[in-house]
C-alpha cells in the first residue's frame, strides 16, 4: 500500500508515544491482557503528550462549554478509562480495550477484528506481516487525511473490509473519535471534513463499564460508504 512515508513524523512526541502503545498487546482475543507499570506510564504518556496539542486542548475547552466536563484532568481520566480500560470479549479475561482493538488490532475467530490505524499499518507492511490486496473505497479528498476502504491479511488472518484514516496524526484520530464516541455513542456520527460529508460510527462495550460508570469503546471507526 504504501510507497514512501517520511519517517520523520514518528519522532513528533504524540507518533512516538502512540507508536510505544503498539507492542503492548497480545492480539488473540481470549488471551488475558498482562498490563505492566511500564505500559501504564506508556498510556499516561501518550495522553500526555496529546493533551498539548492544540486540537485536543480545543476539544476539551468544546466539552467543558458542553458542562460535559469540568476539568482538564476529569477529561483525561475519562479517556484513559474509556481507551484503555480492560474488558472481556472472550470467556471472562480481561483480553481487550478500545485502544488495543481500534488501533492495534485484535485476532478473532481467526479473522482481523478493529485494525483501523495506518501507522500500525504502514510498520507492519513494512515487516513483511501485513499483505494489502485491494481498496473498495478512496475518500473524496486530494489531501491528507483521506480514508480508505481497505482489505489485507495479516500474518495470514484475513481483514475483508476495514477503513482507515490515512496520513493523520494520532491526535486527529483520537479527538474525533473521542468526540463522536461521547456525542453520539452506537450511531453514526455526521462530520464534514475539508468541506466533504463524513461518518464516524462508534459502540460502546455494553457488558461492562468502569468502577466510575466510564462506558468502554468496543469499536470505531470512519465508515466508507
Amino acid at each position: 500500500l504504501y510507497k514512501y512515508v517520511n519517517e520523520e513524523l514518528f519522532s513528533k512526541p504524540t507518533y512516538a508515544s502512540f507508536i510505544k502503545l503498539l507492542d503492548n498487546y497480545q492480539r488473540a482475543t481470549g488471551r488475558e491482557e498482562e498490563v505492566t507499570a511500564e505500559e501504564l506510564q506508556e498510556q499516561d504518556r501518550f495522553l500526555e503528550e496529546v493533551m498539548k496539542t492544540e486540537l485536543m486542548k480545543k476539544l476539551f475547552e468544546f466539552l467543558q462549554g458542553k458542562n460535559r466536563y469540568s476539568s482538564q484532568q476529569e477529561f483525561v481520566q475519562d479517556l484513559k478509562e474509556m481507551w484503555f480500560g480492560l474488558y472481556s470479549r472472550g470467556d471472562g479475561e480481561q483480553d481487550s480495550s478500545g485502544f488495543e482493538h481500534v488501533f492495534s488490532g485484535e485476532v478473532k475467530k481467526g479473522k482481523v477484528s478493529g485494525f483501523h490505524n495506518w501507522i500500525r499499518f504502514y510498520l507492519l507492511e513494512k515487516q513483511g506481516v501485513v499483505n494489502y490486496f485491494s481498496h473498495n473505497f478512496n475518500g473524496p479528498w486530494d489531501t491528507y487525511p483521506d480514508v480508505l476502504g481497505l482489505q489485507f491479511t495479516w500474518d495470514g488472518f484475513y481483514k475483508e473490509v476495514g477503513s482507515a484514516f490515512i496520513g493523520c496524526s494520532p491526535e486527529f484520530e483520537l479527538g474525533l473519535y473521542s468526540l463522536c464516541f461521547l456525542a453520539r455513542p452506537g450511531r453514526a456520527c455526521h462530520l464534514s471534513l475539508g468541506g466533504h460529508r463524513l461518518s464516524v460510527q462508534t459502540y460502546p462495550w455494553s457488558k461492562a463499564s468502569s468502577e466510575s460508570g466510564t462506558r468502554f469503546i468496543a469499536t470505531a471507526y470512519v465508515t466508507s460508504p
